[in-house]
This record gives structure tokens, C-alpha cells and sequence, in this order.
């Protein structure tokens, strides 16, 4: 890999993960989302861990379209609850119960909250793999942030569990510090300062 890579697919059509890796990297290179390259399949995400599911979409791009791609996956991970949601982030009040939709940021808040009553312990951590696949060759890159979940959510700023996930060494949620401090301090920030640094080496 090398600093002449100035286009790059990021394997996804999630306008918020798109818009918060855009930021991250600035003007470095060249963001594609899979709709620029006019990919419209629903990629499996159906590996039992991070890396897996990241590997995956990559993989998916790189065979198929034939470019350098890129794919994150991210979990929070609730030390009381045995890692959950985990993989299952996203989709965690579908996965509990089938009638809900899935993808449903205030469903999957309530029930990380009601899974959560009457415990002490609130630790909690975000984190966030990519898989990167450039020249046919595989690389992984981890960010975590540590933190815990509160009683209730604050702020408006953010997606997913922002609104209730307070990071180590922070008095506010995410959602409260806003995308231009989180997007420093971020588990997907530190992801991609790995991943970048690996570019331009």
C-alpha cells in the first residue's frame, strides 16, 4: 500500500457511518460508498464475530467490482450482559424479538436499558474492526473506547446508542459531545487512524 491510493471503497450505505469516516479522514483520500460504485446488494453480515462480518463485505466488493475495499463492523459490548449485544448491535431488539424492525436505534436503547435495571455494574465498551482488502491482501485494524452505559439518554447529536453510551475520562454522552469531539475519541476513530497510517506508510 501507498500514499497513490486516493480512492478507496468503504463498503457501506450507512449515510451516518459514511458521513463519520468521511470526516475522519479529510481530504487523505477518496471515500466511495458501495451506492457510488453502483452496488445495491444487501451484503450477509452472517459471521459470529467482528472481524468475521467485516471480512465479509470486503471480501464481497473485492471480488466482484475488483477495487481496494474497506468494511468496519462494530459491536458495544456490556459487560454485565456477557458482551451484548455485540454483533448484534444493530439489531438487537429484532434479534430479541422478531416482530420488531430491525435497525431500530430507540427499540435497541430501551431494551440495553430495561436488560440493564436493578444492575450496578454499567461497564461497557465500543468496538470497532475494519477489514481492509488492497492488492488482493487482507489487514485488520481495532479500535476500542471504553466507557459505561447510563440511566438515561442525553443528547441529540450522534446515531445508535450514543445517547446513552458516557466515555472513559467524560462527564457527557456522545450524543452530547457532539461528531466533532466524538470522531477524535471514537472506537471508529481509532480504527481508522490505524487504518490510515497503514495507507500512507
Amino acid at each position: 500500500m501507498n500514499d497513490t491510493m486516493n480512492k478507496i471503497v468503504f463498503a457501506t450505505n450507512n449515510k451516518h457511518k459514511l458521513s463519520e469516516i468521511r470526516q475522519i479522514m479529510g481530504d487523505r483520500m477518496q471515500v466511495l460508498s458501495l451506492n457510488d460504485i453502483n452496488c445495491d446488494v444487501d451484503i450477509p453480515e452472517t459471521a459470529d464475530t467482528l472481524e468475521g462480518n467485516a471480512r465479509l463485505k470486503a471480501e464481497y466488493v473485492y471480488k466482484h467490482y475488483g477495487l481496494d475495499c474497506f468494511a468496519d463492523d462494530t459491536g458495544l459490548e456490556v459487560e454485565a450482559l456477557h458482551g451484548e449485544p455485540g454483533i448484534y448491535s444493530a439489531r438487537y431488539a429484532a434479534v430479541k424479538n422478531p416482530h420488531a424492525e430491525a435497525h431500530d436505534s430507540e427499540a435497541n436503547m430501551a431494551l440495553l436499558l430495561r436488560e440493564l435495571e436493578g444492575k450496578d455494574n454499567r461497564r461497557a465498551r465500543f468496538r470497532t474492526v475494519i477489514c481492509l482488502i488492497a492488492d488482493g491482501h487482507e489487514h485488520l485494524f481495532e479500535g476500542i473506547v471504553e466507557g459505561e452505559i447510563i440511566q438515561e439518554r442525553r443528547g441529540d447529536e450522534g446515531f445508535g446508542y450514543d445517547p446513552i453510551f458516557q466515555p472513559l475520562g467524560y462527564d457527557k454522552t456522545f450524543a452530547q459531545l457532539g461528531n466533532d469531539i466524538k470522531n477524535t475519541i471514537s472506537h471508529r476513530a481509532k480504527a481508522v487512524k490505524a487504518f490510515v497510517d497503514s495507507l500512507i506508510k
